[in-house]
């Protein structure tokens, strides 16, 4: 069989795994070319796999790359780390290369840079400014320009990629889960937000970065992106990835939003919530070792059987937040300081707390999302439909 004939037999085989979209990792001639020759560090973890299902790190092993040391972002290299939690450096198994934990901080990417000639980027996000991925990554660029080296991002698809909504960063907010001046919903690629960090110059000290990425194929911020494997242990499927946006805003507030349950991020609940018709009792479970409210009871809402069509048209919605905030007792703890974070702003808690409408509180970030979407156009690397 020569050549040619296996070339377009994979193609076939990669479009019809991942629904006509070709992701970056799977072009391996392309990359190969890129990185021939150099020393490689990647940054990726259990999402970084080809539509064969075996992992990049494996690939550029087979395909002869010097891959030297692997970066990890949140959750860890294999993707099993609770949310938040420190993860240490180790050793891979599967290739017997380093691992270098750079979530949580209080590690120097000086050294790893001098024993490199490239970073490589491969990792799923889900276009939320509060998913920490993109922050990782970022901290991979700020310290490659530093050491005067290249970062190449092999592109994914955002799962969220048809959506721009939310406030936009106020950066005196700026922390571990919001670190750009981008709305909630950034609609972009973590490629197309590489792009964008070095074109506004939002590096440290503006630092002149080589950037190259790996676009996908057959992709466009229209396309209905599941995704092949689950980006983080509570994100399980596609409707915690769709509601995220909205749902991952109760962190910021007393209740539980399921984590210790088999549905994180599709429920909401306490044991005071008034007139909740679902019940769950979070468990301590991987992924959620310590989660809120730990083995009390909590009446709530499940979201789980909610339409996707009709979740993903309403963006960023904060009807869930209003209905669980008027259905606790009066006079108690309902927000905490993290909801600023999180929202970006601290303008919204107290529109809550005044009683305004999900839809009223909408119109007070309409114009920066028009703003944002005008400044975005530049870096954009897929159509809009």
């Amino acid at each position: 069989m020569n050549r040619l004939l296996l070339i377009i037999i994979f193609l076939f085989l990669a479009v019809a795994a991942f629904g006509r979209v070709i992701v970056g990792a799977d072009q391996e001639d392309v990359w190969t070319d890129m990185l021939n020759g150099r020393r490689v560090a990647l940054l990726s973890n259990h999402t970084g796999l080809l539509s064969s299902g075996e992992h990049v790190a494996d690939a550029m092993v087979r395909r002869g790359v010097n891959l030297v040391t692997l970066l990890s972002p949140e959750h860890g290299f294999r993707g099993n780390a609770d949310a938040g939690e420190h993860v240490k450096g180790s050793v891979d198994r599967a290739t017997g290369l380093p691992v270098v934990s750079l979530y949580g901080g209080g590690v120097s990417l000086d050294d790893v840079m001098s024993k490199v000639d490239v970073a490589v980027v491969d990792l799923q996000d889900v276009g939320l400014r509060f998913y920490t991925y993109y922050i990782t990554m970022m901290r991979v660029m700020n310290a490659a320009a530093k050491a005067g080296k290249e970062v190449v991002v092999f592109d994914r698809p955002n799962p969220n990629g048809m959506t721009v909504d939310g406030p936009v960063l106020d950066m005196s907010l700026k922390s571990g889960v919001g670190a750009l001046p981008v709305p909630v919903l950034h609609g972009m690629t973590m490629g197309e937000l590489a792009q964008m960090i070095v074109g506004e110059n939002w590096l440290k000290d503006s630092a002149y970065l080589h950037l190259r990425v790996v676009p996908c194929e057959g992709y466009t911020h229209a396309t209905r992106y599941e995704l092949p494997v689950a980006p983080s242990p509570n994100l399980k499927d596609m409707q915690a990835v769709w509601l995220y946006a909205s749902t991952c805003l109760f962190e910021g507030t007393v209740m539980s939003l399921g984590r210790g349950t088999d549905k994180p991020f599709c429920i909401y609940g306490h044991p005071n919530m008034r007139g909740g018709e679902y019940e769950f009792t979070p468990r301590s479970m991987s992924g959620a070792k310590n989660p809120p409210l730990l083995g009390k009871l909590c009446r709530g809402v499940d979201l789980s059987h909610e339409n996707a069509d009709s979740i993903i048209a309403r963006g960023l919605n904060l009807d869930y937040i209003i209905d669980a905030y008027g259905r606790m007792p009066k006079g108690g703890k309902f927000f905490t300081s993290f909801f600023d974070k999180l929202i970006g702003t601290r303008a919204v808690r107290p529109m809550i707390e005044r009683g305004m409408k999900s839809e009223q509180i909408r119109l007070t970030w309409a114009r920066d999302v028009e703003n944002f979407r005008k400044l975005r156009e530049p870096y954009l690397l897929y159509p809009e439909s």
